[in-house]
C-alpha cells in the first residue's frame, strides 16, 4: 500500500504545527517545455554515437575504439528515452505540504529526504501555470537558463535549481495558500 502525500507529510510535522495543504507532481511520463530542445538534441546525440559504434564494429577496428562508443550510447539511450522514467520514478515518491510555518518537500527513490523551508525567511516564491490550473512553484530564483533544462534528472543537476512544488494541480490556489501562511508568521 502506498502513503498519501498527507500521511507521509504528517510524519515530518513539528508538535503543534498545522498541516495546511499536501500534494504531489503529476503521476506518469510528462512531456515538458524544456523537451523542445532536449528531444532534438538527444535524437542527434544517440543517432551519432549508435553510428559510431555501427561504424567501428563493421569496420574491425581496435576494440578500444568498440568500448569509447559505448558511454556515449547508454548516454543516448538515457537521453532519448531512459529521462522518462526516471522522472516519472522520481515524481511517483515525491510528496508536498504547506504547513503554517513551512514548506515541506519529502523524495527520493533509493532513500528518502526531507527540504524544509521556513515560510518566515523565504525571500522569493514564484507560480507558473497551465491551462487547467496545473503549474509550479517555485521557491527561489530560477537560473536563466533554467527553463531549458527544468525537469532533467541527471546526476548533480538538482544542486542548481531552487526548490519547486512541481506540476502540482491547482498551482495558483497553493501560491496563494503559501503567501497567506508568510503573512500570517
Amino acid at each position: 500500500m502506498t502513503d498519501s502525500p498527507e500521511q507521509v507529510i504528517s510524519r515530518e510535522l513539528d508538535p503543534g504545527e498545522r498541516l495546511l495543504w499536501s500534494g504531489s507532481p503529476r503521476h506518469g511520463l510528462v512531456i515538458r517545455g524544456s523537451d523542445a530542445a532536449m528531444i532534438p538534441f538527444s535524437l542527434l546525440w544517440g543517432g551519432f554515437a549508435f553510428f559510431w559504434e555501427a561504424s567501428v564494429l563493421r569496420s574491425n577496428a581496435p576494440a578500444f575504439f568498440a568500448l569509447w562508443g559505448v558511454p556515449f550510447m547508454v548516454v543516448g539511450l538515457y537521453v532519448i528515452v531512459g529521462r522518462f522514467f526516471v522522472d516519472a520514478v522520481v515524481r511517483a515518491r515525491t510528496f508536498y505540504g504547506v504547513t503554517d510555518r513551512r514548506a515541506i518537500i519529502v523524495s527520493g527513490v533509493m532513500s528518502r529526504t526531507t527540504k524544509s523551508l521556513n515560510l518566515r525567511t523565504m525571500a522569493e516564491l514564484s507560480v507558473s501555470e497551465r491551462a487547467g490550473g496545473a503549474g509550479t512553484v517555485c521557491f527561489g530564483q530560477m537560473p536563466p537558463w533554467g527553463a531549458m533544462f527544468s525537469g532533467l534528472r541527471w546526476p548533480g543537476m538538482r544542486y542548481y535549481f531552487p526548490p519547486a512544488f512541481e506540476l502540482i494541480q491547482d498551482a495558483r490556489m497553493v501560491y496563494n495558500l503559501i503567501r497567506k501562511a508568510q503573512e500570517a508568521n
